[in-house]
């Protein structure tokens, strides 16, 4: 890079270079994780590599311990126990690892046209006809009738077939299509997977096969996985992109690439707590949740009790004990970074944009003090206390940031876990980096602000707000 290159970027060329590093590393994050499940594996086996141990299994802990607790193979949470009493108060980064998709119904195969076909029930907010004509992969595991769990993964490697859905073209849409809203273009039901077109052969010609491509599909599922086809109904299978990350621009400063929300945060949260090198002064937690791109319900979500499982557990390690007003007191005590994205200014859209209030690339990590939407509806509002502090912090180290909010009062809105944590007590605001075209196949980040995220969330599990 030239040094005119830099010169719009609030980090000195060193610490760029630092950030492109980074976010090499976050690319092969991001390729090797398409789902939730695949990020919750990824975070045990990255955490056991620094000295992490199963909390659910542990029968004693002390300061300086590292424990990580797993809940369903789709949430985890992360402790390392600091020096203070722990009952004093956490400091807790939450971050979300679901992500906008398409999902399997539970029986999708049929056979149409003289092709094979999968049905989908989206999951989260897309715009549907994003996903049309797209190159896409199918991940996820099926528990087969005897209960053997097989993974599936294919259209991410290299040699693997990738999938579609085939939209309708110009020439003959003129009625079906192109008099919908941009919210129908594409209606649920018609977001159907092409996944083969051969039949299956039979040795005998007076044998007649009903659904012969359907068959050969069942056929090659079994041959490879086992499977029959009421193993769909046992199965979580998702259907995300087929593409791998990849830098964007002449000047290589920004990333494209599937789910940005949340993975830049989550990733960046990974990296702060395992960058940790002596006992923190108070205990740091990542928490990692599932179903927030539906509300954060479920067992999995923000809103279950796992989140104060984890610290019951970690508390019953260290031999302390407690009743229900004591950990209400520990929650009330902690500090909290909501690590969610915020979107970014699109040139293209500015009219949905309050532009004095809207996050922009590569000017660093969002700080949200509110969030929801239309009159700040089902959000959380962060202490004016607590941002002056984050704000004094982030001066302190020279961490570029900004402050912002999601585009006009009347556009829209959207929410993060945060007001889960605030339900509990805990003080919390809500701090992560700008994305452009959220919620698509594909979403833009810069490097440095991707870079910005880490050094932020180091410094907050360091020192505290």
């Amino acid at each position: 890079m030239s040094d005119t290159t830099l010169k719009y970027i609030e980090y000195n060329p060193a610490k760029v270079k630092e950030a492109f590093a980074f976010a090499e590393d976050y690319k092969a994050f991001s390729d090797a994780v398409k789902t939730e499940r695949e990020a919750v594996s990824y975070a045990k086996h990255l955490a056991e590599q620094y000295g992490y141990k199963n909390g659910l299994t542990i029968t004693s802990a002390k300061p300086g311990d590292k424990l990580y607790f797993i809940n369903r193979h789709k949430n985890i949470a992360l402790v390392h126990i600091g020096q203070e009493d722990i009952q004093k108060g956490l400091h807790i980064l939450a971050a979300h690892v679901d992500a906008p998709r398409l999902d399997l119904k539970p029986l999708p195969l049929y056979e149409a046209a003289d092709m094979a076909m999968l049905k989908t029930h989206y999951y989260g907010g897309i715009k549907k006809y994003q996903w049309v004509n797209t190159p896409l992969a199918l991940h996820g595991v099926v528990i087969l009738k005897d209960g053997t769990t097989k993974t599936i993964q294919i259209g991410s490697h290299e040699d693997d077939p990738i999938f579609m859905i085939p939209d309708i073209l110009p020439h003959l849409s003129t009625n079906i299509q192109n008099s919908r809203k941009a919210t129908e273009t594409l209606k649920g039901e018609e977001l159907q997977l092409l996944v083969g077109s051969i039949p299956v052969i039979s040795v005998d010609p007076k044998d007649e096969i009903k659904h012969p491509i359907k068959k050969a599909i069942l056929e090659h599922l079994h041959s490879t996985y086992g499977m029959v086809e009421e193993d769909f109904t046992s199965a979580e299978l998702e259907v995300v992109p087929a593409f791998k990350a990849q830098d964007i621009g002449l000047d290589h400063s920004m990333i494209g690439a599937y789910a940005h929300d949340d993975r830049m945060c989550s990733y960046s949260a990974l990296r702060a707590l395992f960058q940790l090198q002596e006992t923190p002064r108070k205990t740091a937690m990542v928490f990692l949740a599932d179903k927030e791109e539906i509300g954060s319900t479920g067992s999995t979500g923000m809103e279950s009790d796992f989140f104060v499982y984890a610290i019951g557990k970690t508390l019953k390690a260290m031999n302390l004990q407690y009743d229900t007003t004591q950990m209400m007191e520990l929650l009330w005590s902690s500090q909290a970074l909501s690590a969610d994205v915020d979107v970014a200014y699109n040139p293209n859209f500015k009219d949905v944009h309050d532009a004095t209030n809207a996050p922009m690339i590569n000017k660093g990590i969002t700080i949200a003090k509110y969030t929801g939407s239309g009159g700040k509806f089902m959000g959380s509002e962060a202490d004016a206390e607590m941002v002056a502090k984050l704000r004094h912090l982030l001066t302190k180290r020279g961490i570029p940031h900004q402050f912002g909010e999601m585009g006009k009062i009347d556009e829209g809105g959207g929410g993060t876990v945060a007001q889960f944590l605030a339900h509990r007590g805990v003080q919390v605001v809500d701090c992560g980096g700008p994305v452009m075209g959220m919620h698509a196949p594909m979403e833009l980040i810069s490097k440095t602000d991707l870079f910005s995220n880490y050094e932020t969330y180091l410094a907050f599990l360091e020192e505290g707000l």
